[in-house]
This record gives C-alpha cells, sequence and structure tokens, in this order.
C-alpha cells in the first residue's frame, strides 16, 4: 500500500469511526472524517490531531446525499484526493415491534441504510479515478435476528445485501467492497459508556486494525464479508 492515500469515515467522532481513524493516521493514511454534531466534529479532530495533523472533520448527516456530496467535496479540497472510504454511521433503537415507532424505524433505516448509499452515491466517481476501495460496516444482527431487533436487524441485513451487489456493479471498474459484520464493540452505542467490564469486547483499535489489514493485502484478493467477533462469548 503507497503513500499519498486519503480515507473519508462516517461516524468518525466516537467509538468504531475514531478507532479506525486513529490506526489509519498512525499508518500514513490521510483521514477525513464526519459527525452530525459540530461540537463532537471538532472535539475528535483535535484528539485525531496527536496521531496525525493530516486530519479533517466535517460535519455532516448520512441521511441527507447532499450533506455527503458536500463532505465529499470538502475531502477533495483538502487532501485531493479520495482512496477508501468507509461507511460507518449507525445508530440502534431496541424495541418490540408493537412499541417502534414510525420515526424510529424511519432514523434507522435512513441512517443505517439509506446512509451507506448517499455515502457511496457521493464518492463512487472519485473512487473510480484512484480504483479505491468501499467498506461499509454492518454488524452479526445482520445476519443473526433478535429479540427487541426489527428496525436494526432490517437496516443491518439491508447494509449486507447492499454492499455485496454493490461489490459486483463496481469491481469492474477496479474498486473493491467489504462488508464488516462485528459482534460486540467497546463503545458508546446503545448508550454504553465503556470501562473495564467492556475488555472482553471487540475494541475500536481491533476494528482499524481490520480495516487496515484489508486495505494491505494483495489487490487480487476480495474479502467481500467478514464476520468479525470477540473470542470470548458475552459475560
Amino acid at each position: 500500500m503507497s503513500g499519498n492515500k486519503t480515507a473519508y469515515i462516517t461516524g468518525g467522532t466516537k467509538g468504531i469511526g475514531f478507532g479506525i481513524a486513529k490506526i489509519l493516521l498512525e499508518n500514513g493514511i490521510s483521514v477525513a472524517f464526519s459527525g452530525r454534531k459540530r461540537d463532537d466534529v471538532i472535539r475528535a479532530e483535535e484528539d485525531l490531531k496527536q496521531y496525525s495533523e493530516n486530519v479533517l472533520g466535517i460535519v455532516s448527516d448520512v441521511r441527507s446525499l447532499e450533506s455527503e456530496q458536500e463532505a465529499v467535496q470538502y475531502a477533495l479540497r483538502k487532501f485531493g484526493r479520495l482512496d477508501y472510504v468507509i461507511a460507518n454511521a449507525g445508530l440502534g433503537i431496541f424495541k418490540p415491534v408493537d412499541e417502534l415507532t414510525a420515526e424510529e424505524w424511519n432514523d434507522m433505516i435512513e441512517t443505517n441504510l439509506t446512509g451507506v448509499f448517499y455515502t457511496l452515491k457521493a464518492s463512487v466517481e472519485e473512487l473510480k479515478k484512484t480504483e479505491g476501495y468501499y467498506i461499509t460496516i454492518s454488524s452479526l444482527a445482520g445476519a443473526n435476528f433478535f429479540e427487541n431487533g426489527t428496525g436494526y436487524n432490517a437496516s443491518k441485513f439491508g447494509v449486507v445485501g447492499f454492499t455485496q451487489a454493490a461489490m459486483i456493479d463496481l469491481r469492474k471498474y477496479n474498486i473493491k467492497s467489504t462488508v464488516i459484520m462485528p459482534g460486540s464493540v467497546a463503545t458508546h452505542f446503545n448508550g454504553n459508556i465503556p470501562s473495564e467490564k467492556d475488555s472482553w469486547k471487540i475494541q475500536p483499535e481491533d476494528m482499524g486494525n481490520l480495516v487496515l489489514d484489508i486495505l494491505k493485502m494483495n489487490p487480487r484478493v476480495l474479502p467481500s464479508k467478514i464476520e468479525f467477533r470477540a473470542t470470548q462469548p458475552a459475560k
């Protein structure tokens, strides 16, 4: 993997997205990342600068195609190219289907599923130029359904199907696509506050190292779908 590469990561202000940004920056890759809240973006950008100055925080909402198009243009003005796109932004609301509101359903579908399409739609022409890489972060919930998971399961099953189909569409341009399906990750997801009790879980840096390993693979191979779980069962 040669130098002077640039990645764009959605949902990069904390958790998995922040962990991926940290590892990529430490390995010489410039990073643009986005988040919905300006304060969170500013804080994360300052935190990430300890690993590299080649970082740009962008306020963007993946539920808006126009917002994602603007984010890609910000990244291009800063770094001049786009090689890797990691569609990570997501949220989860867990309720029985008879209690889940239409607003909650739509927020999950628009963020978790439509968002990955908008991020790709906004960046695909740049990825064609660099013969780049598109990675989505789904979940083991994209293969395993569970109680109170209707909206979340639907969105994450959708991400898996979308990325696999996009992979077939895009490989004729030498764009590679991978969907990663992590299990339990030590993040702030669903109101969790990471602590020592989460030490058995996948850590955000583990996700970053996985992404780095994928990007370093020989161009002739394509790990199109990866299930990634903690070694030990839930505690």
